[in-house]
């Protein structure tokens, strides 16, 4: 057996169904292995969405899913999805060939382009090694969560494999930290102290079983529980969830959060995003944070207590101290509740519609969309000036229902999210919000997602314009540079076979009802929305 076909069916028997990717002369034979093998390829129409779809997958399915692409030029294409894929610690395995010889049009350094973006560099260093670099590779991404480049050197796939080969080395799964003893303890004390603590959950808290023991502490405890905007859903139907915590916070959740006299991050950075600076962590709260990353603790701030361990491993470990005493009421108050069922979530929070002059109010726009859409639904969001609406009006079922691809903040990366998402749950709806920016940057996969007959609703802000720098800019003279003039993105999208309407007002999505009841093809929503005001949230996005 030839080495290129023994990667592919290596892949396949360790548990890799799905592949995403775009074929070419270097990854072709490894790639037909592997669905010769029963796996499933999804070819894209560039190696960038490509590593999007493989990366939304991936993160919505919870499996390890292979990105395949050519040599040089393919990799280098693949390389925000990479980034993105890398940062969000997402078990992507990107499997590419390479070339070595340095007198080779597509010779880069992929090794260290990959560790230049937060990925994991690995080989197949020989045929004899193969079975076992392979293996290696896939269990850093299935135990670790870690995005990895398997390099497949040309010159390497054409070895047969020797009789004598490596054998493939089996070690035990190491299994998740427990965190010591002493800071459980120490732990359990500051929550003892604690009148107004808030739980933070995040990325790391998507785990099963994780969101129903961090709310079980948080119930003997008293804390309000919220999300960061990765892991919106986690603490879906609980009285006492402020939802997320963060740039996209409401008011009433800021005020809480802010006031809080301890903070608990579990599998949560407590970055910038989710902190609002710093703003939302008050000088006299203590901080606490729990990870499975070790270099996680107190990376992005200052903190009181740092606990190496599963965060559902921890919560359990905390409340088993707790359980011999009374449960404490904290921060959940009647006062609190009250205020919780009135002014909870940005739907009950006032706006001033701008709907008119052939424009539509991007909030009035996505509730209009949230009553309409089925409650199963998975929205993968792009970045720019509207993306708070579809992220905090658009209501999901559970922690897996918002697919938020924005690690990196780089725009285009919407359309590829809900694709990749949607083959991961074909039981729910998939919604793509972009803006026009971002969806004309990655709009070649709208054939992808129109050949793969997909029931996908696209929604496009088209706002014509880079509005995220046109509202930051607000002092600068000419803005040329980030307006455009109107683009009809209902015909282009019909031009890829789509059914599609043009949105300047709420009764323009009464069909839209029709195409629900029975989505046979995508469907594209050109709204045209208004232009004269920043989001909330943008004061805070650009303060890094």
């Amino acid at each position: 057996m030839l080495v290129r076909e023994a990667v592919g069916r290596e892949l396949h028997r360790l548990g890799v169904r799905t592949a995403f990717g775009v074929v070419g002369s270097g990854n072709f034979h490894v790639t037909d292995a592997l669905v010769a093998a029963g796996a499933r390829f999804v070819a894209a129409r560039h190696e960038g969405g490509a590593a999007v779809m493989a990366d939304a997958h991936a993160r919505t399915s919870g499996e390890v899913t292979v990105l395949t692409v050519h040599q040089g030029c393919g990799y280098t294409n693949s390389l925000t999805g990479v980034a993105e894929a890398a940062k969000s610690r997402t078990p992507l395995l990107v499997v590419t060939a390479e070339a070595t010889e340095r007198t080779s049009n597509f010779y880069v350094d992929q090794p260290a382009l990959a560790e230049g973006v937060g990925a994991v560099s690995a080989r197949v260093r020989s045929a004899r090694t193969a079975l076992d670099d392979v293996t290696r590779a896939f269990r850093l991404c299935a135990e670790e969560r870690r995005t990895v480049v398997l390099n497949v050197p040309i010159d390497v796939q054409d070895e047969e494999l020797p009789e004598d080969g490596v054998p493939v080395r089996r070690r035990p799964a190491a299994g998740l930290p427990r965190p010591a003893v002493a800071d459980c303890g120490e732990f359990a004390e500051l929550l003892r102290r604690a009148e107004r603590p808030v739980f933070v959950a995040g990325r790391g808290a998507r785990a099963d079983g994780a969101g129903e023991a961090i709310a079980a502490l948080a119930e003997r405890s008293g804390a309000l529980l919220a999300t960061s905007a990765v892991a919106r859903g986690l603490f879906k139907g609980e009285p006492w969830c402020l939802d997320v915590a963060g740039g996209f916070s409401t008011p009433l959740a800021a005020e809480l959060i802010s006031g809080a006299d301890l903070i608990v991050g579990w599998g949560c950075a407590l970055n910038m995003w989710t902190m609002r600076h710093g703003r939302l962590i008050s000088d006299a709260a203590k901080v606490v944070q729990v990870d499975v990353d070790r270099e996680a603790l107190g990376r992005t701030r200052d903190i009181d207590l740092g606990l190496w361990g599963g965060v559902t491993e921890t919560a359990a470990e905390i409340a088993a101290l707790l359980a011999d005493e009374p449960a404490r009421v904290g921060h959940r108050t009647p006062d609190v509740a009250e205020r919780l069922a009135a002014e909870g979530s940005w739907a009950q929070v006032a706006y001033e519609d701008g709907t008119g002059g052939g424009r539509i109010d991007p909030r009035t726009l996505t509730l209009a969309l949230d009553g309409m859409l089925p409650a199963e639904r998975t929205v993968a969001v792009d970045s720019g000036n509207f993306m708070g609406c579809p992220s905090m009006y658009l209501d999901v079922p559970d922690q897996y229902g918002l697919c938020f691809t924005q690690a990196f903040q780089s725009i285009g990366l919407g359309l590829s999210t809900a694709i990749g998402a949607a083959l991961a749950r074909p039981d729910r709806l998939p919604v793509a919000a972009c803006g026009d920016g971002g969806f004309l940057m990655g709009v070649s996969e709208l054939e992808t997602a129109v050949r793969l007959g997909l029931p996908l609703l696209v929604v496009v802000y088209n706002d014509a314009m880079y509005g995220a720098e046109v509202h930051h800019f607000t002092d600068a003279a000419d803005l040329s540079t980030v307006t455009f003039p109107d683009t009809d993105i209902a015909a282009l999208a019909r031009g890829h076979g789509c059914a599609a309407l043009t949105v300047t007002a709420p009764e323009d999505l009464a069909p839209l009802a029709e195409w629900l009841a029975a989505p046979e093809r995508p469907m594209v929503i050109d709204a045209k929305t208004t232009r004269d005001e920043g989001a909330w949230w943008l004061q805070d996005a650009f303060g890094h």
